[in-house]
């Protein structure tokens, strides 16, 4: 019998082959989707020195729900503003290992559309 592989443990693996590819520097930094059953978040990160320069959850804004593409949108919009108030213009987007489809893509939209570049 074939053992069964846990969903969460393949995103995993996915999402290390794509972070042996790419890392976020100071002039273009990463930014990082986190998506739960309920919520979704978006980091902007400097891997070489290991800080989080700008961040934005459903969690922390008090939206009504976070499961859902306008939750997504709303978030991307946010992350891009925090991040252009630290001058960031440009950043490399990691998906995290998730299909870029659906609150992914609608997140990745949303801040492209409020001014990030990548």
């Amino acid at each position: 019998m074939i053992p069964k592989v846990k969903r969460n443990a393949i995103r995993q693996t996915v999402h290390a082959r794509i972070r042996r590819k790419l890392a976020g520097t100071p002039e273009r930094p990463r930014l990082n989707v986190y998506r739960s059953l309920n919520h979704i978040y978006a980091q902007v990160i400097d891997d070489q020195q290991g800080v989080t320069l700008a961040s934005a959850s459903t969690v922390t804004t008090k939206l009504s729900t976070g499961g859902n593409i306008a939750a997504a949108k709303e978030i991307g919009r946010i992350v891009a503003e925090r991040a252009q108030e630290k001058g960031i213009k440009k950043v490399v987007f990691d998906r995290g290992g998730y299909l870029y489809h659906g609150r992914i893509k609608a997140l990745a939209d949303a801040a492209r559309e409020a001014g990030l570049d990548f």
